[in-house]
């Protein structure tokens, strides 16, 4: 049980809440079983009979289970006979759990998992046992349902006595909070949500068991958000007609409402002696980078450094070409031609040549550099900065604490801190994972960028549709335009970034295109040039190849001299080549749906409209079809991102597939639950504030010590 479920404890096993409850008629929908999944059903023996073959030598038992609405087919085969032909005599009631599979068209349990729920006799019993709610537990083949039940209530000892067994428990919500909440005490939680009576014991313990949950993270939560105003930093106020009004005056276009309002939180946050966390999400495309900029600039102006960490090599030399793109002379302080308020711009990654590498270092050491744009390579122990008063980090999720506190250690004092984010987080989400920064967002975009047409391209019910694809990327590439086509994988024979696409839901298992392998971008790129876009200039980009190699493939691209890059993933973020104007995505089902919408947002950047084509084999009617029609259907990010939370769930949200930690959300539903967050937020506000410590609240204390186990504290201050 340990290691499959991770329940270490009897505390875990307690909090190990049942997913769902069913009474005898919604258990016993024989008729409804889906295939290939794991299923508890109650149902009672029609029939058994044992089966000879092999001339005598094997034996199969078969056993037909009813319920009123449909029969279901047991096998048991060899010496896994005897013991269901002993229990399970026609007229038996029992639970049957195993995976549900076809054989001869019908579906059956082989060699199911059972368990006999006795005879019963007389109406009361019956009764009893029709409307007694079953809880089922997230279980797993090694320990099914009915055998954490069973462990749970030895736990719990005899019905009735469950209070003596959970008097020792730690309750992390203060009385006045429980009681002024009219919420249900701890045993008395525990108590119902294993063992209800009725489904309002069902809603008691849950409505208390999310404010634990909740309330629990938003005083963590709470307390670091005062841990860091307690930090001190050096303010950074722009001067007057410094780099940062030069470089407004020479932008060829106006920046949008959204961008000033922001870019004014920012600099008002700049302004205070206590350091700024603040958390910038926008659309892709909404111009972070201009208003991340802008905010780097004015550090400059007030005397302090400014680096932007991106989370690879490819991005961070992008974001180094394109910020001295936009800054022209003013990128060459102290260069001839440069500008007189101008700064130097330095690029510093981990692939460098040693004499570029060396002067970069020294322009950092010496104040000479302003701002300096790079990868990890940033936080080496080298790396000295003359004075560092903002980190700019891009693509947030990327970056582990200890890296987030190494850049930090580089200041004099705690520089402030900007995390950018394209991925748009609903409200909720924001408040529970990144809840210790404040939050910015830009919902508009620039004037300029053109809308972008979202298709699914149903490759294995209508190949011609496949056919029309790379016409239409022809079509855009003979206008002038250029076009991506994005693969899930490198290559057989490569390591692969992009094996297991980021959020990715895996397709339900009796759907054919989940068994080949996902294509690969060597592959696809040798087809197409040898077929569909034979003529065009075809170049591949992935995470192997050689930072050179990479970088100039990029640049080539983005000089119009390939007419279509076949990538992996490593386009996803930040990439601008606004003549790029078609992308097709091979395989679309392999991808998250914050995923598509970034890929997606890599084209349609310039005056030309722009094209996503998401091609699948995935048949219609599967939840990954409508997975790419609700991605096809809207360009809203913070309207997908909340699909992609509805479907991945919240485990995510909270690191469990990142940090494998425990610690997941059980009964809190981020979406769902805005209300019950929203207030445990003020009430975890209002008790930091009046005990830092939590003095008062040890029991709260204690709560938080097993919820920040080390892992857990790291995903936190990861978000």
């Amino acid at each position: 049980m340990a290691d499959h479920l991770d329940l270490h404890t009897v505390g875990d096993l307690l909090h190990h809440y049942p997913r769902r409850y069913a009474e005898r008629g919604e258990l016993t929908r024989l008729s409804d079983l889906p295939l290939d999944e794991h299923v508890t059903v109650v149902a009672q023996v029609a029939d058994a009979r044992v089966h000879t073959f092999n001339g005598g030598r094997g034996r199969r038992l078969e056993v037909t289970i009813t319920d009123g609405s449909g029969r279901l087919q047991l096998v048991f085969f060899g010496k896994g006979v005897h013991k269901p032909r002993a229990e399970l005599q026609p007229g038996t009631r029992a639970m049957f759990a195993g995976k549900v599979s076809v054989f001869n068209r019908k579906r059956q349990l082989a060699h199911p998992e059972f368990k006999a729920l006795g005879a019963e006799s007389g109406a009361e019993a019956v009764e009893a046992f029709a409307h007694q709610l079953l809880p089922l537990y997230p279980a797993c083949k090694q320990m099914e349902s009915w055998q954490i039940q069973q462990a749970i209530d030895t736990v719990l000892g005899p019905v009735g006595h469950e209070e003596t067994a959970l008097a020792g428990l730690v309750d992390p919500l203060p009385d006045s909070l429980r009681e002024g909440r009219g919420l249900a005490t701890l045993p008395e939680a525990l108590r119902k949500i294993h063992r209800p009576a009725t489904k309002t014991d069902i809603a008691m313990a849950r409505d208390r068991l999310k404010w634990d949950e909740a309330f629990v993270l938003q005083v963590a939560l709470a307390r670091r958000r005062r841990a860091d105003a307690q930090l001190p930093a050096a303010p950074r106020k722009p001067v007057p007609d410094g780099l940062l009004t030069a470089f407004d005056a020479r932008l060829p276009f106006t920046l949008t409402d959204g961008q000033r309002r922001v870019s004014e939180e920012i600099f008002a946050d700049l302004a205070t002696d206590h350091p700024m966390h603040r958390l910038l999400q926008g659309e892709v495309g909404s111009g972070k980078t201009m208003v991340a900029l802008r905010a780097m600039l004015g550090v400059v102006d007030a005397g302090g450094q400014a680096a932007m960490l991106a989370p690879t090599e490819v991005l961070a030399q992008q974001h180094h070409r394109s910020i001295t793109e936009m800054m022209g002379e003013l990128a060459e302080g102290g260069m001839l031609g440069g500008a007189e308020q101008g700064t130097k711009v330095v690029l510093l990654t981990g692939s460098m040549g040693a004499a570029a590498r060396r002067q970069a270092l020294l322009d950092l050491v010496t104040g000479e550099a302003g701002i300096v744009i790079g990868t990890h390579a940033l936080i080496e122990d080298k790396v000295q900065f003359h004075d560092l008063g903002l980190v700019v980090v891009d693509e947030q999720h990327r970056f582990g604490v200890e890296q987030r506190d190494a850049l930090r250690s580089k200041g004099k004092q705690p520089p402030h801190l900007l995390v950018m984010t394209a991925t748009p987080i609903p409200r909720t989400v924001a408040m529970t994972v990144f809840g210790d920064l404040e939050t910015s967002v830009l919902d508009q975009l620039p004037s300029g960028r053109s809308p972008i047409a979202s298709h699914v391209v149903p490759a294995k019910d209508k190949p011609h549709f496949l056919t029309r694809a790379w016409e239409r990327v022809r079509e855009e590439v003979a206008a002038g335009h250029q076009g991506y086509v994005v693969c899930p994988r490198i290559g057989d024979d490569i390591g692969d970034e992009g094996d297991a696409p980021k959020g990715a839901a895996s397709p339900s298992p009796e759907d054919e295109a989940e068994k080949r392998p996902p294509l690969a971008v060597v592959e696809v790129a040798e087809q197409l040039i040898k077929g569909p876009l034979s003529g065009l200039r075809v170049e591949v980009l992935h995470g192997r190849m050689q930072p050179e190699a990479k970088d100039d493939v990029m640049r080539r691209f983005a000089a119009g001299e390939v007419d279509v890059l076949v990538a992996t993933t490593v386009i996803e973020v930040g990439v601008n080549v606004p003549n790029a104007t078609a992308m097709v995505i091979m395989d679309a089902d392999r991808f998250g749906v914050s995923q598509l919408h970034q890929l997606r947002g890599r084209v349609g950047r310039g005056s030309a409209a722009g094209l996503c084509l998401l091609v699948t084999d995935m048949p219609e009617g599967s939840p990954a079809r409508a997975r790419l029609g609700a991605v096809a259907a809207t360009l809203d990010g913070f309207e997908l991102s909340r699909i992609d939370l509805e479907q991945r769930r919240e485990g995510d949200v909270l690191g469990q597939a990142q940090s494998g930690v425990r610690s997941s959300l059980r009964v809190l539903a981020v979406i769902d639950d805005e209300e019950v967050i929203a207030a445990a937020r003020e009430e975890a506000a209002a008790i930091v504030a009046d005990d830092p410590e939590l003095t008062g609240y040890p029991e709260l204390r204690t709560a938080l010590d097993a919820l920040l186990d080390k892992e857990r504290e790291e995903y936190l201050d990861k978000g």
